[in-house]
């Protein structure tokens, strides 16, 4: 019998544990910054006036073809924390790359930066016409 009960007691425990574990684990999703979202929510968010758009491919791709009013910062270029550093790191900043890859690479650089809320593109530029 008290061996029942001790098997009894440490599955319990056991599952306790996995539940306060899997609790941590959304506790540390909501803490990001980065929120990846689609097209089609991407294109009625920067619709609004005055939001700060950024895409970080090369120039010349940006040059080949980017969103209306979209600045270009460059994450491959070695100013880009200084350059990204000069936005408003308290208001959300809508971003995008060519495929999702860079635009990911900047947003945790911009998250680690102090940036309080980053916009990703999901799928890209590709994605968005």
């Amino acid at each position: 019998m008290k061996t029942i009960f001790l098997a009894f007691f440490f599955i319990i425990n056991l599952q306790c544990q996995q539940k306060d574990s899997h609790k941590a684990t959304n506790a540390e999703l909501q803490k990001s910054k980065i929120e990846i979202i689609a097209a089609a929510d991407f294109k009625r968010a920067i619709s609004k006036d005055k939001v700060q758009l950024v895409d970080v491919r090369t120039p010349s791709e940006y040059n080949d073809g980017h969103i209306l009013n979209a600045l270009n910062i460059n994450v491959n270029d070695d100013s880009f924390a200084n350059k990204i550093g000069k936005l408003d790191k308290t208001q959300t900043v809508y971003i995008y790359c060519r495929s999702g890859g860079r635009s990911q690479n900047a947003a945790k650089q911009m998250e680690a930066l102090g940036f309080t809320h980053i916009v990703d593109l999901q799928g890209g530029f590709m994605n968005y016409n």
